[in-house]
């Protein structure tokens, strides 16, 4: 299943989730709370062809079924069970941190998330030092809380 995260300057965030049988749905989240789900159409997966607005009582409403809180035996996928989440950045072509060393993020300082392995085209790269030099199309694997991982995520396309 693969997963892409699209700041959205003034609005929030769209997160869009291919399935393993290429259904596309996108999650737009909103600053103040509320979401709105677009399902695709299997055809042509650029046509949105339903859109349905949730209020946030209604997202976690939604989400308390889908993914059932931590005190259950099972976490979901990403989730640890100690308010941390892992999550994958994508190093974009316009991000002021492409061609610059990883410590220049500052990353642990500046979110308290941590950038535990740099994944390249050439294979993955755990424990990157500060001087590892970061290129466009490299995804960072960021293990922190929510809010610090979506804090790095801005940052790292220059928000």
């Amino acid at each position: 299943m693969g997963t892409k995260r699209t700041p959205l300057p003034g609005v929030g965030v769209q997160y869009d989730i291919s399935s393993r049988d290429g259904r596309h749905i996108s999650v737009v989240a909103h600053e103040d709370g509320r979401r709105f789900l677009g399902f695709y159409d299997p055809e042509d997966p650029d046509t949105c062809r339903c859109t349905v607005p949730l209020e946030a009582d209604e997202a976690a409403k939604l989400a308390s079924l889908i993914a059932p809180d931590s005190t259950s035996a099972s976490f979901a996928p990403g989730e640890i069970g100690l308010d941390l989440i892992t999550e994958r950045i994508a190093i974009g072509a316009d991000s002021p941190y492409r061609g610059r060393p990883l410590g220049d993020t500052r990353a642990r300082t500046r979110t308290g998330a941590s950038i535990v392995a740099v994944l390249r085209r050439t294979g993955a790269h755990p424990s990157p030092g500060p001087d590892y030099r970061l290129e466009a199309g490299d995804t960072l694997l960021v293990v922190g809380t929510r809010e610090g991982v979506s804090d790095l995520a801005d940052i790292i396309a220059g928000g």
